[in-house]
Formats: C-alpha cells, structure tokens, sequence
C-alpha cells in the first residue's frame, strides 16, 4: 500500500476525544483507518521569519509533522486571506468579505512555505492529500518544485457558484490552482455543479461525458465524496454510560422533560441566533410546551480574533439570557447555552439522550453532527433530526425533518412535530437513516477518495 500524506492547516491531537469541526474528526477517523503522514501549522507563532522544519512525532500508525508560522503569516493568510475573505466568501457572504491585497500575498507565502517544508518529507511513490480552503494552491506550489506524486484535495465547506466566487479579486487564479490536483473532492453535486459552471463560463473549459474537466492537455477528476463518522465507534460511545449524563436524565424524566440539543462551532454560518428564535417562537406559539421541553446549545469556540465570531458570542448570551429572562421559572430554563469543548464520549451520551437534535446551519459543507445524533440514537425509542436544507447532509438525509434555517416559523412547527412524532414514525426514519449514515461513512468516503487518486481511470461516486 502506497503511503498517504495527508495536509491541512492544522493536525489534531490525536490523543483527544474531543474534537472541533468536521476536518478534524474525519481525518482522525479515517487517518486511524490506514495511517500515514499527517502534516499542518503546530499552532505556534514566531516572531521573526524562518523557513520551517517540520517538527516529527509518531502517534500510533500515523506519523505528524508540524511546522510553526510567523506572527505576520498568522495575520495575513489564516485570520486574512482564510478567514476574512474565502471562509465568508464560500459560505456565501459577500457582506462579511474583507479582501487586502496583503491577505492574498500571505496566502500565498504560505502556501510556498508548506510546499517547501513538505518537499522535505515525500518520497516518490507517495500518496498527496491536500485539505480545505487554506491549502487551494498548494498543488501548484509543489508542482513548481518539481512535485510528481498524484495529489488530491477535498473542500469541506461549501463550493460558491460562479457569480458569488466572481465577487472576489483573483479568483481565476484560485480556480486555476485548484485545477493543478488531479482529484477534487466536493461534499454535494451542487458544490460539484457550482465548479463546473465555472470551468465552463470563465475557463473555456468543458466538461467530458465522464464528467472529468479539460484543461489543456490534462484532465481532472472532480467529484462528490461525502464525508461520514465511525458509525460502529460513535455507537458504541453513546451506549457507553455517563454518569453526570444519566442523573441528568433520570431528573428530566422525573419531572417529565425532554431535551432538544444543538451542537456547533461558534460560527457566523451555523445559524444559532435563528436557532434560539425558533426555540422562543415554539414556546411562544405552542405554550403546552413550556416547563415541559429546554434547549441544550454547546457552541465550541474558534478564531475568537475575528470581530464576527465576537459579535456572534455577545448576540447568544444577549438572546439566551432574553428567552430565560421571559419564560423561566424558578424550576425550569429553558435555554441552557455552553460556550466550550464537550469531549465525544460526554456529547454522544448527550445526543442519545435528547428526543431531539437541531442542526440549523444557514450554509455547511456536510455537517458531522447530524450523522453523529442519527448514529447516537437507540431503535427502541429513537430522537428526531431536525435539520436545515442548507447543510450538505441534507442532500443524503432525506428522512431527518428539513427545515429553511431563515424561517423562524418553520423550524418551529418541525420541532414541535418532532417532539409529538409517534414512536413507530420514529423508528421507520431512524432505520433509514442508519443505513444511509453506514453507506456513506468515514470509511466509504476514505475508500472512495483513494481509489480516485490511486488510479486515474477510477470514477468518483456521486
């Protein structure tokens, strides 16, 4: 087996149940899977330039390499170029972009940077596999070097259309990078879509029966691999005992509750301030269901230096203390809001623990946490998703309750028909949704992204 090299912004510690974003627990699992080389930013930042050397630890069959960044680099390519221009941009935010022109030359220096300390490690035969949206030109950088290996990447948020991605200085140049791998994978067809209408209307490239692109001489597999959880694993966390979980439970049916949970990154895209809304407007439309249901919302933090991830903080604690301030009694709140890091042992006994899971993000890439709540129930009494049809599991989940993430009143009535929804109704989708989370789970999606890259004639599953 040709050894797999794997890249991103930042490695996991793979010695942590915890872990934030869908990045990180996929490629762990999947990493554990097969092992290999895993390299990215150690998380350090230096003062003053240096060409990095890879820092080399080994942790079970997966070897890490770990290069530190300037404090400028952190500045200009993650919170700059990253996070101020593509993650909003991707995301379909045109109002939040923030383009310099100094953001664009730290992406790129970056990326150089990357290119330089990985040619350091690979050997011939290797396997490159590049991830998300930091890393869009890092194929070219290695192909200017000299780079021969098949090399991959996976986008795990959103694909823009053309006319958003239009929006932004230099796009053609990061479409065009992005063109240099052999093998791009997408989360859905319509991200898959949105790359082939730019191919075709601002390229003059075209799109093969086969659907492979032409460019030139070459030809590039793109297609649509989505991204799953360790079923089996996940399972068997959930059925694992809590201890602090269970009393927990035992209290709520004692006084006949039940609880919706939500679990996300504190992030601009994950629709939380419409999320607590609907919450309040179910209590407001539905009064049978006050004292009698509450909202778990654990909110994990990430780039607290960015002013959006602040402002979305204040406005959950103004709204989760506003909702408690008008409907709490002295023995019941109803929002219980978390700002930190829950480990996936303690939140797989929260999701089975919760008649209800509400993932609501207003745009996502795929959304691990639906397949995680689905994975986490019990067929003897299964909860309900209720999930927005702007997550990329959307397009897979067809028997979780979809719901638009901009209707306040929507969500509403589907989480008062999730919490009313009979056992038998019940128990049919979470039967179906078990299988489609086993047909497309980390295990699938590793497989299936390396028989691409592996062979050139492999086709992509849709």
């Amino acid at each position: 087996m040709r050894r797999l090299v794997v890249i991103s912004n930042r490695v996991a510690d793979l010695t942590r149940t915890a872990q934030a974003g869908g990045l990180a627990v996929g490629l762990a699992d999947s990493l554990r899977e097969r092992g290999g080389v895993w390299m990215g930013w150690d998380g350090q930042s230096l003062k003053y330039e240096a060409e990095p050397e890879p820092r080399i630890r080994k942790i079970g069959e997966v070897t890490q390499a770990t290069i530190p960044l300037t404090q400028q680099d952190y500045s200009d390519y993650y919170l700059g170029f990253a996070n101020s221009v593509l993650w909003p941009l991707f995301h379909y935010r045109l109002d939040l972009v923030d383009f310099k022109t100094a953001f664009l030359d730290g992406y790129r220096r970056v990326n150089a940077k990357f290119a330089n300390a990985l040619m350091a490690i690979l050997k011939p035969d290797d396997l490159v596999w590049i991830h998300d949206y930091h890393l869009i030109p890092l194929a070219a950088e290695l192909r200017r070097r000299g780079c021969q290996q098949r090399m991959g990447f996976f986008l795990h948020i959103p694909f823009p259309p053309p006319e958003i991605l239009a929006a932004v200085p230099r796009h053609r140049w990061l479409v065009e990078s992005l063109l240099e791998f052999d093998v791009i994978g997408f989360q859905t067809n319509t991200d898959l879509g949105n790359l082939h209408h730019y191919v075709e209307d601002n390229l003059g490239s075209w799109i093969k029966p086969d659907e492979r692109i032409r460019i030139g001489e070459r030809e590039v597999i793109a297609g649509c691999f989505p991204i799953g959880i360790d079923v089996d694993s996940f399972i068997a966390m959930a059925e694992q005992p809590n201890d602090e979980v269970q009393i927990e439970t035992q209290r709520r049916a004692i006084l006949g509750r039940r609880q919706i949970i939500g679990v996300d990154r504190l992030d601009y895209t994950k629709g939380l301030p419409d999320r607590l809304r609907a919450f309040a407007r179910l209590l407001e439309l539905y009064p049978e269901m006050r004292k009698s249901v509450a909202l778990m919302q654990i909110a994990t933090p990430t780039r607290e230096e960015v002013d959006a991830y602040v402002s979305i903080r204040k406005e959950l604690e103004a709204l989760s203390g506003e909702i408690n301030g008008r409907f709490a009694d002295f023995n019941w709140t109803p929002v219980r809001y978390i700002h930190g890091t829950v480990p996936r042992d303690a939140l797989a006994a929260l999701y089975r623990a919760s008649p209800v899971g509400f993932v609501t993000p207003l745009r996502d890439g795929m959304n691990l946490v639906a397949k995680e709540y689905v994975a986490a129930q019990s067929m003897d009494n299964p909860g309900v998703l209720v999930l927005s049809k702007f997550a990329g599991a959307a397009e897979d989940l067809h028997e979780a309750l979809i719901v638009n993430p901009y209707d306040v009143d929507d969500m509403a009535r589907n989480l008062r028909r999730a919490l009313t929804m009979p056992l038998e109704e019940r128990q049919k989708r979470q039967k179906a949704l078990m299988e489609r989370i086993r047909r497309h789970d980390a295990k699938n999606w590793l497989n299936t992204f390396m028989a691409a890259l592996e062979d050139e004639q492999t086709q992509p599953s849709a």
